[in-house]
């Protein structure tokens, strides 16, 4: 073969994929945190849904920054605009286009940062894979990703009440500040009296005093929330490769800064035997039930009834306003230190977002579920 017939071969960088969550109740999502606009379109919504507007945006307030000492101090309203999918305030069952306008954005924050790889963020891997990357606060990296999320969760709860299935997070754990009480023990309705997002409020205010502590020394900190499902049928999920847990599991690790899941008894379940492990069944008020509830309220990947449970581990957000060693793109090392907004600790804000990929399985698997049946 002569040189000049030789295939051509040009190394392409990637498109991005994976802006889409959901089998039969979808959410694809758009936009980048200092961008004009966060935004997505929910597909599978069913038709003639009452939208509740006003809990919609207290859903999103409740994940806003500003909203505390706690928290990041950006600005942003979070004010959704619906653009389709609604008509005489019913969903129509086509698609739900809707935006959340950036107000505040400050991309000049970030004006050290075009070619600087911040530790522990997906600058260096984003560069690999695409080629380029928007260092405006990490574009589509960034947290403020979740405020779409929040807007489809909130739909998602609004088809679960329904249902009279609830989804209930709250705060269980920061740094090393435990709260020992299982859920049952919490009046889980004071989970937002605290701007930790803790229903004790001993341990709340703990958790607050270490967050601000950590804050004014520039430093970060870690947590750890719970979720509780109340009201689930029998028999939600799929037995093999879309186990209800597995599911549940992939929505939370897909959430910014998530680093661990577990449910049921999780880790802890390796201390006890199976002889007290096991969930054993019951007849109450002519129902099957199981005594204990170790499993979380999934047995084989399929719902049972009970109470599904599982916590969620964040790690501490990566921008620290103290001064750490890094690489740039030209691989000299240099010295950075974090500027503009950010959240000493991620897990009040996370609650909701907690809450919202919770509800977007749910009702993905509630749809899904044509063939179940309960004895």
């Amino acid at each position: 073969m002569k040189s000049k017939d030789k295939i051509q071969i040009q190394y392409f960088y990637l498109s991005m994929a994976g802006n889409t969550f959901g089998t039969i109740f979808k959410l694809s999502t758009f936009g980048e945190s200092h961008g004009a606009a966060m935004g997505g379109v929910i597909d599978g919504c069913p038709a003639g849904l009452a939208v509740d507007f006003a809990f919609i945006q207290s859903e999103l307030d409740r994940r806003k920054p500003g909203q505390s000492s706690l928290v990041s101090q950006r600005k942003e309203a979070d004010k959704v605009e619906f653009l389709s999918g609604i008509f005489e305030g019913k969903t129509t069952g086509t698609p739900i286009g809707f935006i959340i306008p950036n107000t505040d954005q400050r991309p000049k924050d970030y004006d050290h940062l075009p070619d600087a790889y911040r530790p522990s963020h997906a600058d260096y891997t984003y560069d690999v894979k695409y080629g380029r990357r928007d260092w405006r606060g990490g574009g589509r990296s960034s947290a403020r990703e979740t405020v779409s999320w929040v807007v489809a969760g909130a739909i998602a709860k609004l088809v679960l009440a329904q249902h009279k299935i609830r989804i209930q997070a709250f705060t269980s754990q920061v740094g090393d500040i435990k709260l020992l009480k299982s859920y049952g023990e919490l009046n889980l309705e004071k989970t937002d009296l605290s701007p930790v997002r803790c229903p004790d409020g001993l341990i709340a205010q703990a958790m607050e005093k270490r967050i601000e502590q950590v804050r004014k020394e520039g430093d970060t900190i870690g947590g750890i929330i719970t979720c509780v499902i109340s009201g689930s049928p029998t028999g939600l999920g799929e037995p093999v490769f879309d186990k209800l847990h597995a599911d549940l599991a992939k929505a939370m690790l897909s959430i910014n800064a998530a680093k661990g899941f577990e449910y049921g008894s999780g880790f802890e379940g390796v201390r006890m035997r199976g002889s007290e492990h096991n969930d054993l069944f019951k007849i109450e008020k002519k129902k099957i039930r199981t005594q204990t509830n170790f499993s979380g309220g999934v047995q084989g990947g399929i719902s049972n009834g009970e109470d599904i449970y599982f916590r969620v581990a964040f790690k501490p957000v990566s921008t620290l306003m103290k001064k750490q060693k890094t690489v740039n793109s030209n691989k000299e090392v240099i010295e950075l230190k974090g500027k503009g907004r950010h959240d000493p600790c991620v897990v009040p804000r996370a609650v909701p977002v907690v809450e919202a990929m919770s509800a977007l399985v749910m009702v993905d698997h509630l749809l899904r579920n044509n063939s179940s049946r309960e004895f």
